[in-house]
């Protein structure tokens, strides 16, 4: 178990879960950052008194150090910010929890200063999950997943000597607020409709992810680089009850299961304290009063999303980052109500149509397929 944490993205909805694992636990904050959310993280930064926070920009952290003074509080701000909260010496994980591809490079800061790296930002590992993972191994870093699917594969493989033992990755997915919809229904649906998860609370963009199955489709590609299989070896299947994370199905025909209420403070806690288990405040798991579970499996032709972030996984090389960057940007109009559900996907393949792929990308390479994929989405709107 940890006993001392940087919390990367602490205004978010896994920021303020893993705030209260660590009330819960006794675990130490040593660093806070959140984008521009001033007001709550001074909250925050005057109950765990971190040494060092970071925000985003000049003018909030300039804010935030008036609002913070007489605390012995450093304040710091931009990406340089980030770095230091993610390399800080006393800490000894680092919990990203910040959305999208910028939690890349302080991910990076994190890995190289040889943390444990509690990744609960899927983005990364989607876009450059083979250079992250293979930086964790020159490093000696502990990449140990809070998606609380991966997580639930985490678990279910504790007890497997190696990764040969692995027949497939079930990933279970509750199918969103739009399952048994068609295609254009699904694409009439407003931004209140798809903010509606049956299951989950969480915030807006991953929100709008699981509503297009996106989501699903990062973690599918994210389940390929964490545990080093291949695409034909990971399997989607809608399990609308939430109470079964992820499978894991061995050589041998055995399936282990990792179950739970939907709560993410589970695999949060569970990142920071493995291998122990601690006791949780939260209510057990009530198997008589579960509804039946079911299974089925997902609709490609409804859910283009999925599909192209399968198909990509396949392809490889800088695909991945195509698909991520234009996602990005396409959900970020929809957010603002600029364009309907129905375009995001149809940007995504657009991006995806326009783009060459680089079969070996570097670092470089990534970077810039992400930017040309935003690019080409904004284009495309104007």
């Amino acid at each position: 178990m940890v006993q001392t944490i940087s919390l990367l993205g602490s205004t978010g909805s896994i920021g303020r879960q893993t705030l209260d694992v660590c009330r819960e636990q006794g675990i130490r904050v040593a660093a806070l950052t959140a984008r521009n959310s001033i007001g709550l993280l001074e909250e925050q930064a005057r109950e765990f008194r971190p040494r060092l926070v970071a925000v985003s920009e000049l003018e909030p952290a300039l804010e935030l150090a008036k609002r913070l003074a007489g605390l012995d509080v450093e304040v710091a701000y931009g990406l340089e910010g980030l770095r230091r909260v993610a390399s800080l010496p006393e800490s000894e994980a680092v919990v990203t929890a910040v959305v999208g591809m910028a939690a890349l490079w302080p991910t990076m800061a994190a890995i190289e200063a040889g943390k444990r790296v509690a990744f609960a930002n899927k983005e990364t590992l989607v876009c450059a999950g083979e250079l992250v993972m293979e930086a964790a191994r020159r490093y000696g870093a502990e990449i140990i997943p809070v998606d609380s699917e991966h997580s639930a594969i985490f678990q279910c493989l504790q007890g497997s000597r190696d990764r040969g033992e692995i027949k497939r990755l079930i990933l279970t997915c509750s199918g969103g607020p739009f399952f048994g919809l068609r295609r254009e229904e699904i694409s009439k649906k407003t931004k209140a409709d798809a903010l509606r998860h049956p299951n989950w609370s969480m915030g807006e963009k991953i929100t709008i992810d699981c509503a297009t199955l996106m989501n699903k489709g990062l973690e599918f590609i994210e389940a390929m680089r964490l545990f080093r299989v291949t695409p034909e070896q990971v399997e989607v299947v809608i399990h609308r009850q939430s109470i079964i994370h992820s499978m894991v199905e061995f050589r041998d025909g055995a399936v282990l299961a990792q179950m739970g209420t939907p709560d993410m403070r589970l695999p949060i806690r569970y990142a920071l304290t493995c291998p122990d288990r601690k006791q949780s405040a939260l209510p057990p798991l009530d198997l008589l009063q579960c509804p039946p579970l079911t299974f089925a499996p997902p609709d490609l032709e409804a859910f283009p999303c999925l599909r192209m972030a399968m198909d990509c996984a396949r392809t490889g090389g800088a695909s991945c980052a195509v698909l991520n960057g234009a996602n990005e940007a396409a959900v970020e109009l929809f957010r603002r109500e600029r364009i309907s559900l129905g375009q995001i996907p149809e940007l995504v393949a657009e991006a995806l149509d326009k783009i060459p792929n680089v079969s070996r990308p570097a670092m470089e390479d990534i970077l810039e397929a992400d930017r040309q994929a935003r690019e080409c989405v904004t284009k495309a709107v104007q």
